[in-house]
């Protein structure tokens, strides 16, 4: 059984950078992977595809042909690739068991009330596949209470709207810090703890907030969201190898490939370790990591990397030198070092 991430979000959240580099990722640590592109305007991505929308329908020929701007071609496109999903299933079926990335249009209608793509991914679900959906976010919308309050409530539609195993992310965490600083620790955003704390810093972000009007309705969403209590957010910094690991360990969690991959006795000692749980972060970490002492750490990272460049660039021994150092310790003559 084939497993695969969904990865959808808003534009400029990270999509098709996350897919580069976790494509990376599970090549580095032995599992097959490949990545299918289903935005038909992502004509420029930096991952080799193994699928791409775009020899099926491109945002161009929609646009002229139908006469319709961006947005309304985009949707029309994820309607023509549901009309053609033949062309998809062949195309996945020729992957065999790869774990499959799926990056996804942008725009937010396709992810919170148009069936297309929600439809696409019941139908690849059917195809036997298991699927955990990734909603990626920019953690610049933790700086300001009133853009919070709406990535909550864009979360929840998507959360309500696929109806699948599903992990809320807040990409680039690690650019976090040279923001203005939160009035609260990371864990009150990644946890959704009590919002009532942050109606006195909306009234501070804008006056109109003062408002009854606008005080009413600020409650009513707060209650709205904390009435559902689905949203939570896991963290990323995508070129942090130990950031990746910590997220992967959640979808695999998610979607079961924590309980075992299609690969089963032919698993590499990474994916074991994937499985059996390996050291990751929790959101203390990540606190300290990117935002308390992150000029600490980096300093550490620089001088780990150099130390590394300076093991691979040593010289190593000679055939001669490795002969003679065996003819020492076969010759039992004792070796003293001062």
């Amino acid at each position: 059984m084939p497993f695969a991430q969904l990865v959808i979000g808003p534009p400029g959240s990270g999509k098709s950078t996350y897919c580069d580099g976790m494509h990376q990722f599970l090549s580095a640590i032995g599992r097959k992977c490949s990545v299918v592109n289903l935005d038909p305007a992502n004509d420029h991505v930096a991952y080799s595809c193994a699928l791409d929308v775009r020899e099926l329908v491109t945002l161009e020929e929609i646009m002229e042909d139908e006469e319709l701007g961006p947005n309304g071609a985009v949707l029309y496109a994820l309607e023509d690739l549901e009309e053609n999903f033949q062309w998809l299933e062949t195309g996945l079926k020729s992957l065999g068991e790869d774990y499959v990335l799926f990056d996804c249009p942008g725009q937010v209608e396709l992810f919170t009330h148009h069936s297309s793509l929600r439809n696409i991914f019941m139908r690849i679900q059917k195809l036997g596949y298991r699927l955990v959906v990734l909603h990626l976010t920019d953690s610049y919308s933790l700086t300001l209470p009133s853009l919070y309050i709406s990535t909550l409530l864009l979360s929840l539609r998507a959360m309500l709207q696929m109806d699948l195993p599903h992990l809320n992310v807040l990409t680039k965490i690690d650019k976090l810090q040279s923001y203005s600083p939160l009035p609260f620790n990371l864990d009150y955003y990644t946890e959704v703890q009590d919002l009532s704390y942050l109606l006195p810093h909306m009234v501070a972000e804008s006056p109109l907030m003062a408002n009854s009007k606008f005080e009413g309705l600020n409650k009513a969403i707060i209650e709205l969201i904390e009435d559902f209590g689905l949203v939570a957010f896991e963290t990323l910094a995508v070129e942090d190898k130990k950031s990746m690991m910590t997220l992967l360990h959640a979808i695999d969690r998610a979607g079961g490939y924590a309980f075992g991959g299609a690969e089963g006795a032919n698993d590499t000692i990474w994916q074991v370790a994937m499985r059996e749980g390996m050291p990751t972060m929790d959101i203390r970490d990540v606190q300290e990591r990117w935002i308390d002492r992150r000029d600490e750490f980096d300093e550490k990272e620089r001088l780990a990397w150099e130390e590394e460049a300076k093991a691979r660039d040593a010289p190593s021994l000679t055939d001669d030198e490795m002969e003679q150092i065996e003819q020492l310790l076969n010759s039992g003559i004792k070796v003293v070092r001062r």
